[in-house]
């Protein structure tokens, strides 16, 4: 068997371990968001994810990040609004450009179900071997690197 050979079943085994694990964090978050789910989608829970990771974003970024079309990513603007979980303004620097922006009860929605899907994860991780567990987060910060995706970072604390 050559190198590469070797390489291309090695991309395979850990393509099969992530899309596995990839199952798992669905299921995770499908229950995290059981509390909004009447009132929020998924496509629209990872909307206020990018808005609450990247700050408030131009429409035509926010589509970019979701890969979504830009007339996809305005319907989910206007249901996102409608809702009160973002503010939607005119660009300063170009005013035929919307800005859009958490509000706080958008703010809290992501806390909240963050929270709900912190608590299980760190449920699961806690049953793994802990010998695994380094390993598995210098594995997942060199996937998420390169992937493009920025980290949660600690829970973020609403005001008092």
């Amino acid at each position: 068997m050559s190198a590469q050979e070797g390489s291309a079943g090695e991309v395979d085994r850990v393509t099969e371990a992530v899309l596995t694990a990839s199952r798992l964090l669905v299921a995770v978050t499908a229950r995290s968001l059981d509390d909004v789910q009447d009132s929020l989608t998924l496509p629209q829970f990872r909307a206020l994810v990018v808005l609450s990771a990247r700050g408030p974003l131009r429409l035509t970024r926010l589509a970019e990040h979701l890969e979504v079309n830009p007339s996809t990513a305005m319907r989910m603007a206007e249901r996102l609004t409608a809702a009160g979980m973002i503010t939607r303004s005119a660009n300063p620097d170009n005013r035929r450009e919307s800005m859009l922006r958490l509000t706080e009860a958008g703010h809290a929605v992501v806390d909240q179900v963050t929270l709900r899907r912190r608590r299980e994860i760190s449920a699961i991780v806690q049953r793994m071997p802990a010998a695994h567990r380094e390993r598995l987060v210098a594995a997942l910060e060199a996937f998420n690197e390169a992937g493009g995706e920025p980290g949660s970072g600690p829970a973020r604390v609403a005001p008092g």
